[in-house]
């Protein structure tokens, strides 16, 4: 495969030196509105394929629900359950795609651990262990080996305790383990993936609007100086999550709401596994604590109705947080309470309007559509399953337009930063700072030691130096200190955290050339 032509460094000053490239000549091949997951993945795959590409996102890049997640790459077991064997099939495939090759540096295995207790019925037990067995079947069908995600077992009640040192000891009969694969961060993915298209040429233009938006034009606000510019395209791609249907009203969609909570990791006493916890009533459905960076454990998720006018920001419910907290507190020694709660984050899953009574029944399959006006966009699926999502549209683009555009190359295309194996061991960097950056975590170390300031904690007690937020402005598109704090980093899931990091966040934006 042939090596990036262009740097992959985005900055406002690329930005701006792509907006004025633009307007001179302002016709291109593919349009790409959504600068989520999915766009980005559209961007990397057309502009892999020699498209000239162009990417707006009228906020941040992950501004939307791919920030959202539990940051699991998945391997369908809950498709399997109810059915939809390809969709299981290709979330297995993904992610052994991700795990191996293209972001072999953002995730990671996961040991899933569900403790054997007596609230568990008997039913729950045999379907958990039928699951997790058809499970190591997907592995095995897509190709990852054992040594990558070892083999679901049964485990002894030590091995729970040491996984989940907070799990209720009454009862215990040990635990049936799985693994899965876990994303350092999923902002950190889409940054990975438009910084990538940026590497093949593609233009990241983040805080642009797009309106009037037919098949083949579109206006654009730059939406920190309020000009506007008319773009002529082959053809238009509409990723735009939850607000897909703004920009192509002839689609439905119906979303749901999933909520996670936010801990800190001494309220689980050092989880190490995802512990998982079937709900009540349900042969299919579980809640999950997940370990996570900064010193955190994710509780979620939920799956409920969310009609109206789509928010910004969407924000959990008391019914959720009650839901989620009575839920993991079945299985744990000491309950949680509202007191231990550190923060909060929900996302809304762009699904299809169907004429099913639940959002949990919805299927989570893709679709590729076409408006009449002649775009494309692009709805439904999971994170795990962007690049396939990504494929079909650009696909769909190439027929609809007639492009000359070879097939898909990302299958085998390693994202900025992509290091594995021996190479990762040889790395000089704090491990820590490997974990998000692979291969470019020397750089961000040598920044450090360029200046004391830089190597400095962005506040007292916390695992994030001045460093990557420098880093952040220069190289990951960063445009302001909500950037930072939300998005290039998660310190901002706690409000606490984020006004003690606020002016670290503020000086490295401030000193932006």
């Amino acid at each position: 495969m042939s090596l990036p032509h262009t740097d992959s460094a985005l900055n406002a000053a690329r930005r701006q030196r792509e907006l004025t490239a633009l307007g001179d000549e302002p016709r291109v091949d593919l349009l790409v509105i959504g600068g989520g997951v999915t766009g980005t993945g559209v961007a990397l795959d057309a502009a892999a394929r020699g498209l000239r590409t162009v990417l707006v996102e009228r906020q941040d890049l992950a501004f939307g629900t791919s920030r959202w997640s539990s940051k699991l790459v998945h391997g369908g077991l809950r498709y399997l359950a109810g059915g939809h064997i390809g969709l299981a099939h290709e979330s297995a495939m993904e992610r052994g795609i991700l795990l191996t090759r293209t972001a072999p540096h953002l995730v990671r295995p996961l040991p899933q651990l569900v403790p054997l207790l007596p609230g568990i019925t008997r039913t729950q037990r045999t379907l958990t262990r039928v699951g997790f067995a058809a499970g190591d079947l997907l592995r095995r069908a897509a190709g990852t080996s054992a040594a990558q995600l070892p083999r679901s077992r049964r485990v002894s009640t030590a091995e729970v305790l040491r996984l989940a040192p907070t799990v209720r000891r009454a009862g215990l009969r040990g635990g049936i383990q799985a693994w899965d694969g876990q994303l350092v961060d999923d902002a950190r993915l889409v940054v990975a993936l438009a910084r990538t298209a940026a590497s093949y040429g593609a233009s990241v233009l983040t805080r642009v609007a797009a309106g009037a938006v037919t098949g083949e034009s579109a206006s654009l606000r730059d939406t920190r100086t309020g000009e506007t510019l008319a773009v002529r395209a082959g053809a238009v791609i509409n990723a735009t999550g939850v607000w897909a249907d703004q920009v192509d009203p002839s689609i439905e969609l119906r979303p749901s709401r999933g909520t996670h909570l936010v801990f800190d990791a001494e309220s689980f006493g050092g989880l190490t596994a995802a512990l998982t916890v079937p709900v009540p009533g349900s042969i299919s459905r579980f809640v999950f604590a997940l370990p996570a960076a900064h010193g955190r454990v994710y509780l979620g998720l939920t799956d409920e109705d969310a009609p109206g006018p789509v928010p910004d920001e969407p924000h959990p419910t008391d019914t959720e947080i009650d839901f989620l907290l009575d839920t993991v507190n079945a299985v744990l020694r000491a309950p949680l309470t509202h007191a231990d709660i550190r923060g909060g984050f929900a996302g809304l899953r762009p699904l299809l309007r169907t004429g099913v009574d639940s959002t949990a029944d919805i299927s989570r399959e893709h679709a590729v559509l076409t408006s009449p006006v002649g775009v494309i966009t692009v709805v439904g699926g999971k994170l795990t399953t962007y690049r396939t999502m990504a494929e079909d549209a650009v696909d769909a683009a190439v027929r609809h337009a007639g492009f000359s555009a070879g097939p898909c190359r990302t299958e085998d295309l390693p994202l900025v930063g992509a290091v594995a194996g021996p190479a990762r061991d040889r790395i000089c960097a704090p491990p820590i700072l490997i974990d998000r950056y692979g291969s470019e975590a020397p750089a961000i170390a040598a920044l450090a030691e360029t200046d004391p300031a830089l190597a400095a904690p962005v506040a007292p007690g916390m695992d994030v130096i001045a460093a990557e937020f420098a880093w952040s402005v220069t190289h990951e598109g960063a445009l302001d200190p909500a950037d930072l704090l939300d998005r290039r980093t998660r310190i901002g899931l706690v409000p606490h955290d984020r006004a003690a990091a606020a002016p670290a966040a503020l000086a490295a934006w401030s000193a932006t050339p």
